[in-house]
């Protein structure tokens, strides 16, 4: 329900009390981490008495939870409406703007709260360090036209002349290249929380971001009858997750390839051990390993959400810049058997979309909050026929009818996608035209979802395999959280 739907309305004495049941059901299960149900037992709160704040506030907070920031913003503001000085509903509108990207917004919300509680030093402290994010992003942005976009090497410097020192125990690049062993060497390296030394990470690097840059916009894969291709979803900085794949589905190969569909990084504690393994991977089996760009391969999600942060604790600034330049070049998505489309989002605000349109879309930027990248990345599917604005705040719903007309434009099979964490680790909406896969089980140490990938055939047979979290070393991703550190 939206602010413009909230009116003071005539509730019966006995649908306050069912109303006040159905919040304190929500409450019990927001507590217990079962965030959907909770959003299910707010929702039947406010039809029973629209004209509560906090049941809107509270369920503001669960969308949060399950990232659905649009959705939140749209109840913070029915909260307001009710009541203009609702502080909570002012704070779960500036988490949600801040999540999204919008610092501006973010800052307007903590000046409402500070200006109905000024006092409140917590509010205080948050305008402070919004204000603060503001001034950082708007500096950037005008220096931004005084320089002219530097390369690689000015980046980071003469990589070749970099020196290895004696003390470093890790694995050494050899000069015609990688292989295998060196892979092998690098993964057992990264699992003792040990770091591979800068020259041979700025080596990989280099060496993906030109094989990236080479790559089209939408990939083609053909499997070879001897192999089978591994689609994964979400592995969100969960490098532990990551190699307990490979011990039960093997190591990438010609005959084992795998596709990992886009945010590789953010939120889990060893982002940068994850994309490294990616990235190696991908230098090492360039016809076997592939990758599509997800939502958090971008600078405003890799700001707020940790990767950023752990780039500069565990290397440098420069190292992230030249992330977010590889970032850029990431596929949009892969087509395999010319059949199966796999994107990390999602389908399109119109019907006439063409894979020939997507295929020429400029890749080489940041994707922006509108437009066909932004919707490639961001959108979800729905139940319900037809589309709807996201209860993300970015890209659209999308229905099966949405679906099936564009797989037939297009003459396609289904759609394979990933960017929401479910339960079981997929679903199969849309008739089975519209599959989604998530792989980061025990999504940031508290959902208790399974993982999954999705094995598929020369033939175009798909197998879903579920898998459970192993344990981790114990670090929280909020040790290198940027400006949501804190706000949740």
């Amino acid at each position: 329900m939206a602010a413009a739907d909230v009116l003071p309305l005539e509730v019966t004495e006995d649908d306050k009390k069912k109303a006040e049941e159905a919040k304190e059901a929500a409450n019990k299960h927001f507590a217990a981490k079962q965030f959907d149900d909770a959003i299910t037992k707010y929702t039947e709160a406010i039809s029973y008495n629209p004209n509560v704040p906090a049941y809107y506030s509270n369920r503001a907070f669960a969308y949060i939870k399950t990232e659905l920031y649009g959705a939140a913003i749209r109840d913070a503001d029915s909260a307001v409406k009710i009541d203009p000085k609702f502080v909570k509903a002012y704070y779960r509108k500036a988490v949600a703007n801040m999540a999204l990207g919008r610092v501006r917004d973010a800052v307007k919300d903590f000046r409402s709260v500070v200006k109905v509680a000024p006092n409140d030093a917590d509010a205080r402290s948050k305008l402070s360090a919004c204000e603060k994010e503001l001034k950082r992003r708007e500096f950037e942005k005008a220096i931004s036209f005084d320089e002219k976009k530097k390369s690689p090497e000015e980046l980071i410097g003469d990589v070749d002349a970099m020196v290895v020192e004696a003390t470093y125990d890790g694995p050494h690049l050899p000069p015609t290249g990688i292989d295998l062993p060196f892979v092998q060497s690098l993964l057992e390296h990264l699992k003792s929380q040990k770091r591979l030394h800068k020259k041979y990470v700025y080596k990989i690097m280099l060496a993906v971001k030109s094989l990236l840059e080479s790559d089209p916009t939408i990939v083609d894969i053909h499997i070879p009858s001897t192999s089978r291709i591994t689609v994964c979803g979400d592995i969100h900085g969960q490098f532990y997750d990551l190699l307990h794949v490979f011990s039960v589905n093997g190591l990438p190969s010609p005959d084992n390839m795998y596709l990992w569909n886009g945010d590789f990084v953010d939120r889990g504690s060893f982002s940068v051990e994850c994309v490294l393994t990616l990235f190696a991977f991908k230098w090492l089996y360039p016809k076997a390993v592939f990758l599509s760009r997800g939502n958090h391969e971008t600078d405003d999600m890799n700001r707020a959400y940790g990767f950023e942060g752990e780039c500069k604790h565990k290397y440098s600034e420069g190292m992230f810049k030249l992330f977010s330049e590889i970032f850029n070049a990431v596929p949009l998505g892969n087509l395999i058997q010319e059949k199966i489309l796999v994107v990390h989002g999602g389908l399109f605000s119109r019907d006439d979309v063409t894979m020939d349109e997507i295929r020429k879309i400029d890749r080489f930027k940041q994707p922006g909050s509108e437009g066909l990248m932004c919707e490639l990345l961001w959108s979800d599917p729905q139940p319900e026929p037809g589309r709807a604005p996201s209860k993300r705040g970015v890209g659209i719903q999308f229905g099966p009818d949405v679906t099936e007309n564009f797989l037939k434009r297009n003459d396609l099979d289904l759609i394979i996608r990933s960017h929401e964490v479910k339960q079981e680790g997929y679903t199969s909406d849309h008739g089975g035209k519209c599959i989604t896969i998530f792989s980061a089980p025990n999504y940031c140490d508290s959902v208790g979802n399974k993982g999954a990938y999705i094995h598929i055939t020369p033939d175009r047979k798909l197998k879903f395999n579920q898998f459970d979290a192993v344990p981790h070393p114990p670090i929280r991703a909020m040790q290198y959280a940027g400006m949501l550190g804190g706000m949740m």
